[in-house]
């Protein structure tokens, strides 16, 4: 199956590399969380990328739900399953509804992206140790995020993962909104030489900052592994 993919978003503002020149390494590598690995984790997973900033997304779910025609019959994928095969699938039944309810832009942007959506829960530990920063997108994940982690068997090393949450409503309207805010967020920890002695402050200034704008709290949590 041959489809064009659209153009990407823009970045947020702020500091960005000369056209051309080779990025600095990140000091950080970036993991984003929702539940079905489909809108708002992917919204950030390309914004980030696009900053060169490692990333990789996730949902914790137990399948991808993705909403069907109406809220009895949603249309669910196991973990795994291809965007592009979701795609084809959502194009066979109904092309003009799933493009205009916007699941089919999302499951694009995916392909783009990488092959299919991955569950947190099933990843091998060497992998969710490689992240520093988890985003999380509600509160829920957020706390299904921690609980995983407690229950994982720690490393020699004791490594600490700051795990932040951004509650952000799952469509894609809020998405983007909290898309940009995530990378606003993960540009400033990239100032900071020591996560443990400056994401408190980052985080509380952050907060204080969406609080006059928004409802959403910023919480976060250390966990060792």
């Amino acid at each position: 199956m041959a489809f064009s993919l659209p153009p990407r978003p823009s970045t947020p503002p702020g500091p960005r590399p000369p056209q051309n020149v080779t990025p600095p390494p990140s000091r950080w590598t970036y993991a984003t969380v929702c539940s079905s690995n489909i809108n708002r984790s992917m919204e950030s997973h390309n914004l980030l990328s696009q900053l060169h900033l490692p990333t990789t997304s996730y949902g914790t779910g137990s399948q991808v739900r993705l909403p069907g025609k109406t809220s009895m019959e949603p249309k669910i994928f196991k973990f795994g399953t291809p965007y592009e095969e979701m795609y084809d699938t959502l194009v066979a039944e109904d092309i003009s509804y799933f493009t205009q309810n916007g699941i089919i832009p999302l499951c694009i942007r995916g392909a783009s992206i990488k092959t299919s959506p991955t569950r947190w829960q099933d990843t091998d530990v060497s992998v969710i140790r490689s992240h520093d920063v988890v985003v999380c997108f509600e509160e829920r994940i957020f706390d299904a995020v921690i609980e995983d982690l407690q229950l994982r068997e720690p490393g020699d090393d004791f490594k600490p993962v700051f795990v932040i949450c951004l509650d952000t409503k799952d469509n894609p309207t809020e998405s983007k909104k909290m898309g940009r805010k995530c990378c606003e967020l993960c540009w400033r920890l990239e100032r900071i030489e020591d996560l443990s002695e400056g994401l408190g402050d980052v985080i509380e200034e952050f907060g204080e900052e969406m609080g006059k704008i928004t409802e959403v709290k910023v919480l976060y949590q250390v966990c060792y592994l």
